[in-house]
């Protein structure tokens, strides 16, 4: 059987080994899922939360061995990676407590014409779900999936990035001897072969995370067998700066939305817009922060093929006119890239326009902030965004004109430890929501259950309706809503 190497991004030193997951290994992993998901759906909701809660602790237990091995495989810094398992962790635990409040079955409104009917509205699992997960965050992304589905009583069946199968392994262990009665979380390591084998097993939903043009090949394969997905698309984030901010606020949070996990985030920032008549004061007062940042800050970019992402586009950011006030083409020293401060980019360029991933940053000038939010809406993606201003009611109803899936006031990211809010994006960031309320219920199918009451004062469910009684549903409809 093809294996899979595990290399440290950093030093190229082999990690580990693994057995890619072939069609036939991952079809019978779902058909495993399948007989695991009845069971795990037949459990009480408290009985799944007591061992989701079991595996919470365990992770939690054994989070520095965890924050070593996403270290070794992304080449993040130690602290990154138990600042994300931490994170991780939390959004289980919401999720763990508040599955069974938010998919109890709940007694709604029957109205006026179906006044005999008593009404509910239930929330059921879906069953078997194939999450894809990435590699720039391989326990937080994913487990944003996998924790969520899990809480709603499907099975799991988890593909984690090529370049982080140790990861995916360590915590499908770590289920299996906390919840070791049926394989409800299984783990498929391989390359896109697999994921694609994951899709064509048809699971009753996939969870996906990546580009936008690998998300367009999933849906379509997706799309054979009607099997529902989740995207989470990737972004090109931006950051506003009003006059009225505080700068060393701004550009601290800059900094860090920037250069942080080596601008491997999804929703890091990656575009600025600064009112003009305080512009040169947060660029310098950024670029001082950026010139003082060293790589061991945030590690080595974690694939071979970002550092060329990311050279293409500097390279044609300085060629359409744009100034490199820190760093430039020379700071790309694969796999390390030191913090790249561009501004005055043109709009129309790759640099403001394509995901970078990497640490760089565009600061633009703008006129004012109605013209700040028309450039950050210019773009195709629409994931996060974050607004700073002094006056945060006007930053909030600028919020609400930005089209995105989040935005934080006054700092960067805020909401991605909130594990009661949602969490996806629009555009080619995708759709579907992941945590929350809303994780929960997107992993869930909504069922309507009616049952009767009594006799009809007025039956027309049948048919050899009486007119008498259509005159008289017609005359209590006009009253009740022509008027």
């Amino acid at each position: 059987m093809a294996t899979l190497r595990s290399l440290n991004p950093a030093t190229a030193e082999v990690l580990g080994e693994y057995e890619i997951a072939d069609a036939k290994t991952v079809e019978e992993a779902v058909a495993e899922a399948r007989i695991a998901a009845g069971w795990w759906a037949g459990l009480p909701a408290d009985a799944r939360r007591d061992r989701l809660l079991k595996w919470k602790r365990a992770i939690a237990a054994g989070s520095d061995e965890l924050a070593t091995l996403i270290h070794d495989e992304t080449g993040k810094p130690f602290g990154d990676a138990l600042l994300e398992v931490m994170l991780a962790v939390e959004h289980l635990d919401w999720a763990a407590h508040n599955a069974g409040k938010v998919l109890r079955r709940r007694r709604v409104s029957s109205g006026t014409l179906a006044a005999d009917q008593a009404a509910a509205l239930e929330y059921r699992p879906l069953g078997v779900i194939g999450v894809i997960g990435p590699w720039n965050y391989p326990v937080y992304t994913p487990l944003g999936s996998v924790s969520y589905a899990l809480a709603a009583g499907n099975a799991v069946v988890f593909k984690p990035s090529e370049h982080t199968p140790g990861v995916g392994v360590w915590l499908a262990q770590a289920w299996a001897t906390a919840v070791p009665e049926h394989p409800v979380l299984q783990v498929v390591v391989g390359d896109g072969t697999t994921g694609a084998a994951l899709v064509d097993a048809a699971p009753d939903k996939i969870a996906f995370t990546g580009s936008a043009a690998t998300a367009r090949l999933v849906m379509a394969a997706c799309a054979r067998t009607l099997t529902p997905i989740v995207v989470e698309g990737g972004g090109k984030d931006a950051m506003i700066v009003a006059a009225d901010a505080d700068l060393d606020v701004a550009a601290r949070a800059a900094a860090f939305g920037g250069f942080g996990n080596a601008g491997q985030t999804c929703a890091g920032v990656e575009r600025v817009y600064v009112e003009r008549p305080v512009y040169q004061d947060f660029l310098q007062r950024l670029a001082a922060l950026a010139g003082n940042v060293k790589t061991d800050a945030y590690g080595p970019m974690t694939t071979p093929e970002q550092p060329e992402i990311v050279r293409a586009h500097v390279t044609d950011a300085l060629a359409a006119g744009g100034r490199a006030v820190v760093g430039g083409v020379e700071s790309i020293r694969e796999p390390y890239v030191t913090p790249v401060l561009l501004a005055e980019v043109p709009e129309e360029s790759a640099a403001v326009t394509e995901e970078t991933f990497g640490p760089t940053l565009v600061v633009n000038p703008v006129a004012d902030l109605a013209e700040a939010v028309r450039l950050t809406n210019a773009s195709k993606y629409g994931l996060a965004a974050s607004i700073f201003s002094a006056d945060t009611k006007r930053a909030a109803a600028l919020a609400r004109q930005i089209r995105t899936g989040a935005v934080s006031i006054n700092s960067v990211l805020g909401f991605a430890g909130v594990p009661s809010l949602p969490f996806g994006g629009v555009g080619d960031s995708g759709f579907g929501r992941i945590h929350g309320a809303d994780g929960l219920r997107e992993f869930s199918r909504s069922q309507a259950v009616t049952w009767r009451r009594f006799a009809p004062l007025i039956d027309l469910m049948r048919l050899d309706r009486d007119p008498v009684a259509l005159e008289r549903a017609r005359k209590l409809f006009r009253f009740r809503h022509a008027r």
